[in-house]
């Protein structure tokens, strides 16, 4: 993977992800399977409708909570659990959860924010799978504003991760855009802190650890 230069963060980046099948066909029955939603956050005490659709799954009890929004999880779907067996074998480590975001064309965007929510722990290590349009990622620095931001182009079927203090120095976020585009779906695999593995333990399969 290519680590990029990112000063006080651990961020990596796999262009070409063995997903096992192409990235459309993936992409074509996310969109269809997954029971997306449109949902409200609270930001300063004010109420904005969130410019994408989400959808929380995960293991039973992996409750997250962000801007005044608790999200229960759904069970995994097979196609789900499969990208995130592939997930945990390329990096060794186990996830309990998934955020499944749907960008439905160039309007639907993320604003700019740090996934350091406490049922993530101070340490996070959040693996991204991105599928469909490619699409601005832009960091930018939580101390200072002179430094400048840094961003890449994901790619389909391209698999980011964050972890160390990447969510304690940097923001991230994915801009609109003027010019259309198709639809993305982004697959950001977690562990919620408050289950009984550890975020870096090793992933065990039939006896043998997976870490490399």
């Amino acid at each position: 993977m290519q680590r990029l230069p990112l000063a006080n963060a651990e961020v990596d980046y796999e262009e070409d992800f063995a997903l096992g099948e192409s990235p459309a066909a993936l992409l074509d029955r996310l969109i269809t399977e997954l029971p997306w939603r449109r949902e409200a956050i609270v930001l300063w005490g004010r109420r904005y409708e969130q410019p994408r659709l989400i959808a929380w799954h995960g293991d039973p009890g992996a409750i997250y909570r962000y801007s005044g929004v608790r999200h229960e999880p759904l069970a995994w779907t097979p196609t789900l659990r499969e990208i995130k067996r592939r997930v945990e074998e390329r990096l060794g480590l186990a996830f309990d959860s998934a955020l499944a975001n749907y960008y439905r064309d160039h309007r639907d965007g993320m604003g700019y924010h740090s996934d350091d929510e406490p049922e993530l722990g101070a340490r996070p290590i959040i693996a991204s799978v991105s599928l469909g349009a490619e699409r601005r990622f832009v960091f930018r620095s939580r101390l200072a504003r002179q430094i400048p931001p840094w961003q890449l182009r994901l790619a389909s079927g391209s698999l980011l991760v964050m972890r160390g203090d990447t969510q304690r120095f940097w923001r991230h976020g994915l801009p609109k855009q003027s010019r259309p585009c198709g639809p993305r779906v982004n697959l950001t695999f977690r562990r919620i802190v408050a289950a009984a593995t550890p975020v870096d333990a090793p992933l065990v399969r039939d006896g043998q650890s997976a870490r490399r």
